[in-house]
Parts: structure tokens; C-alpha cells; sequence
């Protein structure tokens, strides 16, 4: 007997290889795939053509999760407290409308819920939170070398100096969400 209550989710906090390897270490997180949503240019996007910044595209994950063991509001707060949601078109160095931080609801629910999330951590922060709130359009799944980039490459140096740093803050800020 399945009691699972399985729900996706799309966000973008910059690249998503750090968005990537944060909701992998989350309890309730079934599935998480590197990809591509919310640019306009025609065809399917490739990873050549969203960094070029000329796309439309942003870099981001598809979160399916288990509701019965994470919520959506604990996703919410674990992605906005894992990037920086107060810099526009940029995380670190990686600059760009592609590197934007957006949430994209797949229902007026979830909606609803990131409004709530974006007011309620807004007081947190120094600088007013930019992440951009938009309706899930066409997800397109990002090349094969990107999936699970962190895994398959713990000693790259972008992993060391970018994601580790992410991870650790996702440790200390959220361990009773972990695995």
C-alpha cells in the first residue's frame, strides 16, 4: 500500500547543480531533476543557450516530494534560506537572468503559500527579497551531465567552493530536515 502524497515543485536559486544537491539531502524529497523553465525562445532550450542569458530560460530544479513528510512551506524556507533571495539575476559569481531566483507554483495553492513564505522571511533580510513568484509553464529537463552534477563530481572545484558552503548552511539551519 502506497501512502504516498506525491507534489512537485519548480524553483531557481542560481545554478542549479547548488539547488540540486541541497533538496537531495532533504527528508520527503523523492525526486529531483536539473532543468530549464520560464524563457520563451523557441525549440528546447540547451545548456549553451540558457547561459548565454538570451534565452528567457532560467536554471532550475523539478522537486517532487512526499507531503505526508516535508511540506511545501518547509521547501519553500529551505530554498530561501539556501541562496541568497536578495540579489537580482545573480548567486555568488554566476550573473544572469538564467541565474534568477523564482519560485513557480503549479497551483493557485501553492501560490498562495509562497506569497506567505516571501511576506513572512522578508523580515530576515537586510535587502527586500527579488525571487520572482510566476506560474509553472514547460519544464525541459537539462542535459544528462547535469543530473546529480554534485554526486557525480564531489571534487570539482565549483562543487568545493559553491556548493559545499550551501550545504553546510542547509546542515545548520535545517538538520532535522535531513535524511
Amino acid at each position: 500500500m502506497n501512502n504516498k502524497n506525491l507534489q512537485t515543485t519548480i524553483v531557481g536559486g542560481g545554478c542549479f547543480w547548488c539547488t540540486e544537491a541541497v533538496f537531495q539531502e532533504v527528508k520527503g524529497i523523492e525526486n529531483v531533476v536539473s532543468g530549464y523553465t520560464g524563457g520563451k525562445a523557441p525549440g528546447r532550450p540547451t545548456y549553451r543557450e540558457v547561459c548565454s542569458g538570451l534565452s528567457g530560460y532560467a536554471e532550475v530544479v523539478k522537486v517532487t516530494f512526499d507531503a505526508n513528510v516535508i511540506s511545501y512551506e518547509d521547501i519553500l524556507v529551505i530554498f530561501m534560506t539556501t541562496h541568497d533571495p536578495t540579489t537580482l539575476n545573480k548567486q555568488g559569481a554566476d550573473r544572469g537572468t538564467q541565474y534568477r531566483s523564482v519560485i513557480y507554483y503549479c497551483n493557485e495553492k501553492q501560490k498562495g503559500i509562497a506569497e506567505i513564505i516571501l511576506k513572512e522571511l522578508a523580515q530576515y533580510y537586510k535587502d527586500p527579497i527579488v525571487t520572482e513568484l510566476s506560474e509553472a509553464t514547460t519544464f525541459y529537463e537539462a542535459e544528462k551531465e547535469h543530473q546529480d552534477f554534485y554526486k557525480n563530481n564531489p571534487n570539482y572545484g565549483y562543487c568545493n567552493f559553491v556548493i559545499e558552503p550551501k550545504l553546510t548552511k542547509l546542515r545548520q539551519l535545517h538538520s532535522d530536515k535531513l535524511k
